[in-house]
Parts: C-alpha cells; sequence; structure tokens
C-alpha cells in the first residue's frame, strides 16, 4: 500500500480516522465527539477524499500504521 500524506488531514479528520481505525461505527464517533452523525459522515468523505480512498477499512490501516510509526 502507497504511504499517503495524512498531515492533509485537519486536527478534527486525524481524530475521527483514529476512532475509525479503533472500529467505531459513525454513530459511536459521533457520541465520541459529541458532534452529529452528518458531521462525522462529512469528515470521512473529506478524509476519503483527500487520501484517495473509498474504502473504510484502507483508511483505517492507514491510521494503524501511522500510528505504528509513532
Amino acid at each position: 500500500m502507497e504511504e499517503k500524506n495524512l498531515s492533509l488531514l485537519t486536527p478534527r479528520e486525524r481524530e475521527v480516522l483514529k476512532l475509525i481505525a479503533q472500529g467505531l461505527s459513525n454513530g459511536e464517533i459521533a457520541s465520541a465527539l459529541f458532534i452529529s452523525q452528518h458531521t462525522v459522515k462529512n469528515h470521512v468523505s473529506n478524509i476519503y477524499r483527500k487520501l484517495g480512498e473509498h474504502d473504510r477499512t484502507k483508511v483505517a490501516l492507514l491510521a494503524a500504521m501511522e500510528d505504528a510509526k509513532e
């Protein structure tokens, strides 16, 4: 898998991405961050667009790989 630049993401998008990597659903992410599910969906769409991915599992793997580097 080619390396993606997670620095393109906003801090909130990175926060959402970490929760995706933990296996949380959009509803669970919304509850955890005290935002609406619609807002989570927008963040997820932005993450997909910025990373050039359209698969939740792939973006979760990218987040996990990034965490492993830190």
